[in-house]
């Protein structure tokens, strides 16, 4: 049996959320599962994640392969870094740092994310020559007018 850790859609039409499902590969996607390890919530803005560390790290272990979606969550989370390391032999402290830096620059990208989405959309959509030469035309008119 092929042990994959998938995500299992839940959540009402055009609002998905989904659960991170261990499951044998064979089953459908909605099908039934063998454990539930954490939720993901693609729509909240930053996009939330939550997931059972030890337990995945159990299923990583014993040999299940997480999707590649799962897999980006689970790096971001910083679990395929710990689970890397403690394959490799390396001691908990320098793995909990490594695990740390991981979080930090996850969290860093995703506020200049967010700062750039967030000055793009206080931008106007009316390029700045434009505007200029808009209010110009418009200061012309006046002036015509008044005469």
């Amino acid at each position: 049996m092929s042990v994959r850790i998938r995500l299992l859609r839940v959540g009402r039409k055009k609002i998905p959320c989904y659960r991170v499902v261990v499951m044998d590969s064979r089953k459908r996607r909605d099908g039934a599962y063998l454990e539930q390890l954490g939720v993901y919530h693609p729509n909240e803005t930053p996009a939330r994640v939550e997931i059972k560390d030890d337990r995945t790290m159990y299923w990583l272990s014993v040999g299940a392969s997480p999707s590649d979606t799962v897999r980006s969550l689970l790096s971001k989370a910083g679990i395929m870094t710990r689970f890397d390391l403690s394959k490799r032999g390396v001691d908990s402290a320098k793995i909990e740092e490594e695990v740390t830096k991981v979080k930090e620059t996850v969290k860093a990208r995703e506020n200049r994310r967010l700062s750039t989405a967030a000055s793009k959309k206080k931008q106007s959509p009316v390029p700045e020559k434009v505007a200029a030469e808009a209010e110009a035309d418009e200061t012309a008119a006046d002036e015509s007018k008044s005469e």
